[in-house]
């Protein structure tokens, strides 16, 4: 009953910072409804509103900006024939144009209408005024564009990313879950004097989803029946992506205009602006990222480890479970890859078996050490190995001096800076004899397990490539 409740316990806890962790959505639901309000700005915006201002504004026509990815919303109930973008991608290009301060967009997408309504004032103006309808300068001439903007949404990839955790006990359950999907813009000037295409662009924004549940269905009583649930699911607008990955492709047409002498600056020195700057820096780091946007630095781990852990473990044998004892250990290690390693580790570690066994021996293992994601900051790992404990006087109830052993262990490492790297585990030891508590029994070996945490220094950096994907 006492270990019922403090599961219990921790599962309501679990609950609480699920619920806490996603309060964001969680605590702002539509309990009314909503007055129509200014439509929402991108965090971009401001960045696009803050670069410096331009020598002359350049005259911009854009004539279709559209989907180009034939892509249909996401269903898990049928077909669906809604667009999994917006289809007035040109509306929003126009927009970001005029607002930057760097363009003048002039109306081309519906040009017949524009043509049209000239003509019928023209042809007002003939007939109330007694002017001549074919006299042109009845009106001013239209503006003609020094640049055209091609391009479009050329991509759009659903469940880049997907996952989730959960958890159920005695009729209680909480889980969540997330997807990523992602929408690429290029957008291309072209000179109309020549048709030359000046510049092109290529940006891509992510479109988040999730999903969070929480749930009760248990008896309380004789017929007494409780259920609960609560949650919530948020889904990023697609057009609100869209809209910023098309900012993000008119900052980036203005930058590297200027930088080609494409169009100029109304003050040269602004190119050392905080915009510039960010920007380059971004595309800097930009060579080092891979596609789910992971950076991968070269520099990231070395070829030689020097590393210390400490920690606990427990024995289990042929009688019930031993008591929690410390150990600890230093270590050695060379790289073979980016990926692998080769581990030498000494240490010294308790076992106790109530009213049986309390040994305190030395241990040594060799073992090979699988890094998952060896360019990120946090990255799981494996190890796979053997060895030996060894004890004067024999180890354990046996009178061996040195016990043989296969170990593993899984872990997660923190990369704290360059060279450091904090980590927590858990191992496992399989001994090859069944003597250590003294008695032969059962189908299995002895074995113990333990928990520990770690510091490894890296040192003489691995100068491999990145295989970039």
């Amino acid at each position: 009953m006492l270990q019922k409740t403090i599961l219990l316990r921790i599962f309501f806890v679990l609950i609480m910072v699920v619920l806490v962790a996603a309060c964001g959505p969680y605590m702002h639901q539509p309990m009314q409804p909503r007055r129509a309000i200014v439509g929402p700005e991108t965090p971009l915006k401001k960045a696009l509103l803050e670069l410096p201002r331009p020598q002359e504004k350049i005259v911009t026509a854009v004539y279709k900006f559209r989907d180009q990815t034939g892509q249909y919303k996401p269903s898990e109930t049928g077909a669906s024939w809604s667009t999994a973008v917006t289809q007035g991608a040109t509306t929003i290009l126009i927009r970001a144009l005029e607002e930057s301060g760097w363009f003048i967009p002039i109306e081309r997408e519906n040009m017949a209408n524009l043509l049209n309504e000239r003509k019928i004032i023209r042809t007002s103006r003939a007939q109330y005024e007694g002017g001549d309808e074919s006299n042109n300068s009845l009106l001013p001439p239209l503006l003609f564009a020094g640049v055209i903007l091609e391009g479009g949404i050329i991509s759009y990839e659903s469940n880049i990313l997907t996952g989730g955790a959960g958890i159920r006990y005695f009729g209680a359950d909480a889980s969540g879950s997330y997807r990523e999907d992602r929408v690429s813009i290029y957008i291309r000037a072209v000179s109309t004097a020549n048709g030359k295409v000046l510049k092109t662009v290529y940006t891509t924004k992510s479109i988040l989803s999730q999903e969070v549940s929480v749930g009760l269905f248990r008896y309380v009583k004789a017929k007494r029946l409780l259920e609960a649930e609560t949650g919530f699911s948020y889904n990023e607008p697609s057009e609100i992506c869209v809209t910023e990955a098309i900012e993000k492709a008119v900052e980036s047409l203005i930058i590297e205009g200027v930088q080609e002498k494409l169009w100029g600056l109304k003050n040269p020195k602004d190119t050392t602006s905080v915009s510039f700057t960010n920007y380059m820096n971004e595309k800097r780091l930009n060579y080092k990222t891979d596609v789910i946007g992971r950076i991968q630095e070269k520099e990231n781990r070395g070829k030689l480890t020097l590393g210390a852990t400490t920690g606990s473990n427990t024995f289990y044998g042929d009688y019930t479970p031993g008591n929690i004892r410390p150990k600890s250990s230093l270590s050695i290690g060379a790289a073979i890859s980016n990926h692998l390693y080769i581990d030498s580790k000494i240490g010294y570690r308790g076992l106790m078996i109530k009213k049986k066994v309390d040994d305190y021996s030395y241990f040594s293992d060799l073992s090979v050490r699988y890094i998952f994601l060896p360019y990120d900051k946090i990255s799981p790992f494996i190890s796979l190995g053997g060895g030996f404990d060894f004890n004067r006087n024999g180890v354990g109830l046996s009178a061996d001096q040195y016990f043989p052993k296969v170990n593993g262990t899984f872990g997660l490492e923190y990369m704290a800076r360059k060279n450091i790297g904090l980590s927590v585990s858990s191992d496992w030891n399989y001994y090859l004899s069944d003597r250590f508590d003294g008695m032969r029994n059962g189908t299995y070996n002895d074995m113990s397990w333990g928990i520990s945490v770690g510091i490894r220094l890296y040192l003489i950096k691995l100068n491999q490539k990145v295989a970039h994907f």
